[in-house]
């Protein structure tokens, strides 16, 4: 649905968009997009953070710059390079664009120091965007389980879409998300998750965009009008830029709360002339949190592209937060955990 017009959508779905539709250039229904792309290597750089900490060090946010590097690959070369470790860069299927942000392309470009060298990691990039590529792959950090470390996972978040999105409105929209979703996991509803999300948020130095369009997006779920639709999404932008994208992903959510609901809510998020696979993106990271796997429309789930790689990258990521002791550490185990996921 992203770069159509709205009223073309509704046109052709007047119940919103509710199945998986044809792409652009010939891709098929259920493909994945860059959204999805980059969330991939974004779990696979907390995992490979995760086995650094080893070392004795905390968690390294930068080791997700990595990961991106990783994926910067899948969109400048036809397959694997064989000069990368790790599993996830050697599947062939994510060798493809789909529609990746500029933005991306040219801020892990800009890291790169020549050939096939990378300069250091870790600093934040130079420019002044803060388009949605920075929120829509912020989710993982709060599934993280980090109990009652909220402002941390906050703040790894807008560090770690800030080596995309220079502007603060890019990083703190992220870390809304991060915060949001490590509420749900800890128990919070929904609304409470806001609370919390929200009072940190108003915290933090230039949060005004951000935090105006959280409190906007509650306001029109709870308002009696107008009814939730494609024209309601749209008084809140078109997700292109992040306050906007994470802003109708927590409107459709409110608007559709409920586990039965999970498909009305998905296409109240896509069904607009803006940004829909960030907001889509957004919206479900939200529900699956509060609602769990079980509650994902089946009929979707079943056609959706790469489902095996992300399952597994999902039970990874459980397994080394939970596990770990079984998979490596200082004094061992040794197993093959650390060729799977190298601590850098």
């Amino acid at each position: 649905m992203e770069f159509q017009d709205g009223r073309s959508i509704v046109a052709e779905h007047p119940d919103g968009v509710r199945t998986f539709v044809a792409g652009g250039n010939n891709w098929p229904p259920g493909t994945v997009t860059d959204d999805t792309q980059m969330t991939l290597f974004a779990v696979e750089g907390l995992i490979r953070a995760g086995v650094r900490t080893d070392r004795g060090l905390g968690l390294t946010v930068a080791v997700t710059q990595h990961a991106f590097d990783r994926w910067l690959d899948t969109q400048l070369l036809p397959g694997p390079s064989g000069k990368r470790d790790g599993w996830l860069q050697g599947e062939q299927w994510l060798y493809v664009r789909r529609a990746p942000g500029n933005t991306c392309l040219t801020a892990l470009t800009e890291a790169r120091k020549g050939g096939d060298e990378i300069k250091p990691f870790g600093a934040q990039a130079s420019n002044d965007s803060k388009g949605c590529g920075g929120v829509m792959r912020s989710a993982p950090f709060g599934l993280l389980p980090y109990a009652g470390n909220g402002e941390w996972v906050f703040d790894a978040a807008a560090e770690s879409a800030g080596y995309t999105h220079g502007h603060p409105t890019g990083k703190l929209a992220s870390g809304a998300l991060a915060l949001l979703i490590h509420e749900i996991v800890q128990g919070a509803g929904l609304d409470a998750a806001l609370d919390t999300t929200l009072e940190l948020l108003v915290g933090k130095e230039a949060h005004e965009e951000t935090s105006q369009a959280l409190i906007k997006a509650r306001e029109l779920a709870a308002g009696p009008a107008p009814a939730p639709g494609p024209a309601t999404v749209e008084l809140l932008g078109g997700g292109w830029i992040a306050e906007e994208a994470l802003a109708i992903g927590v409107y459709a959510a409110l608007a559709r709360p409920e586990p039965e609901q999970f498909l009305d809510a998905l296409a109240l998020s896509v069904t607009h002339s803006g940004d829909s696979d960030s907001t889509g993106a957004i919206c479900g990271n939200i529900l699956g949190a509060l609602h769990g796997e079980t509650a994902l429309p089946a009929e979707l789930v079943f056609a959706v592209e790469g489902r095996g790689v992300i399952l597994q990258l999902a039970d990874d990521l459980v397994l080394e937060y939970t596990r770990r002791d079984h998979l490596h550490g200082d004094y061992g185990p040794e197993t093959a955990w650390r060729s799977r996921y190298p601590g850098w």
